[in-house]
């Protein structure tokens, strides 16, 4: 009971110290359109991750950025093509379907293609070089004494 009483005396202090936490936005409406748009980029550190989730220090410029230009009077898509002129389409989460863009688009896809193919030749190319060697007589005994034994 002693401990108690001490450790709520010791954190007093900080009880009465505290304050009512600052908001985390100066312009609540700059805020949504900046996570909105965040949400749609990703981030060039983190890559799987979104722009709005990241706390890598670049998204942290990426996001000041944003904000900046929420901020001059630029649209969604403004700010959306100054990211993309800036970084490329590979900033975007759903970069648009253009020559610049296939290998991200259909890369996976052709890189899964491979694979298969390769697996195949060496499964077909190692086939071919073990041939299956017919039992001995000796190993056709030992194989039938083995079921005798199990049944």
């Amino acid at each position: 009971m002693k401990r108690w009483m001490l450790l709520a005396l010791l954190c007093l202090p900080l009880a009465l110290h505290a304050t009512e936490a600052k908001p985390l936005a100066e312009d609540e409406v700059v805020e949504q359109r900046l996570i909105k748009i965040a949400e749609e980029m990703r981030c060039l550190v983190c890559q799987n991750e979104s722009l709005a989730g990241s706390r890598a220090d670049l998204a942290e410029d990426l996001r000041r950025e944003i904000r900046a230009q929420i901020r001059q009077g630029k649209s969604d898509q403004e700010v959306m093509e100054f990211m993309v002129t800036r970084y490329g389409d590979f900033v975007r989460y759903r970069p648009p379907v253009k020559p610049t863009t296939w290998l991200l688009w259909f890369g996976p896809f052709l890189l899964l293609a491979a694979a298969v193919g390769l697996l195949v030749r060496v499964l077909r190319r190692r086939n071919r070089l073990t041939p299956e060697a017919p039992l001995t007589a000796e190993q056709k005994q030992q194989a039938e004494a083995l079921l005798r034994d199990k049944s």
